[in-house]
């Protein structure tokens, strides 16, 4: 018997669809979560229950841990999905799904504390010798990304140290556009993850990005 009946899933959009539709393959039942402004996408429509858990920001609605999780108890959810980006990487949110005996589909707790935020990420590599490419800690203010960036080279990228999906980055090819973007980056990064924390890496403009999970699939 499939351990897992009902799935609540923690995200919204073309990431909540796919999760959906590979959930209702599987024959497993599924919650949808979703903003005010949300309330008309796709997957709410796919879902087999769903729920308003707020107004159109992230941080007043997918982002409320507690929400959430009072909505997977509402109605009865063995797991959460959450996607990629929002919770996904948040390892105090997974921590308390564990407590509740929710599921949570995606890595371990440690592994998330671990792992979560890319420049501790970044130096557990560095750790244990695994070639980077250069990159910064976390960034104080401008001045030390100007300092930061102009040690690594240009171009780089302004990252946010929470971030996932794609949100919260921005390339800078020269100071100027590094002291456009960086207080708009911190804030996609604060507004998105609840993470203010962002940092530098150098950007390789004929680079193509393949991802593998290797830690923690479960």
């Amino acid at each position: 018997m499939n351990p897992i009946e009902r799935i609540l899933v923690a995200n919204r959009g073309e990431i909540a669809v796919r999760i959906m539709k590979t959930a209702q393959k599987m024959g497993i039942q599924t919650v949808a979560i979703f903003s005010e402004a949300d309330r008309g996408s796709p997957h709410v429509q796919m879902a087999d229950r769903a729920e308003c858990i707020g107004p159109a920001p992230v941080d007043q609605s997918y982002l409320l841990a507690d929400k959430v999780l009072e909505t997977a108890r509402i109605h009865e959810a063995d797991a959460i999905h959450p996607g990629y980006g929002l919770l996904s990487e948040d390892a105090e949110f997974a921590e308390v799904c564990e407590a509740e005996g929710l599921i949570f589909i995606g890595p371990t707790p440690s592994h998330l504390h671990e792992f979560g935020l890319k420049h501790r990420a970044r130096a557990l590599a560095t750790e244990t010798g695994v070639p980077l490419a250069p990159g910064s800690d976390l960034i104080r203010d401008l001045a030390n990304a100007e300092q930061e960036a102009k040690a690594i080279g240009y171009p780089v990228m302004l990252k946010g140290t929470a971030g996932g999906g794609g949100i919260g980055m921005a390339i800078c090819e020269n100071p100027e556009e590094l002291k456009d973007n960086f207080e708009r980056v911190r804030r996609l990064a604060e507004s998105n993850f609840g993470n203010a924390g962002i940092f530098l890496e150098k950007f390789f403009p004929q680079a193509r990005h393949l991802e593998v999970q290797v830690f923690g699939d479960g």
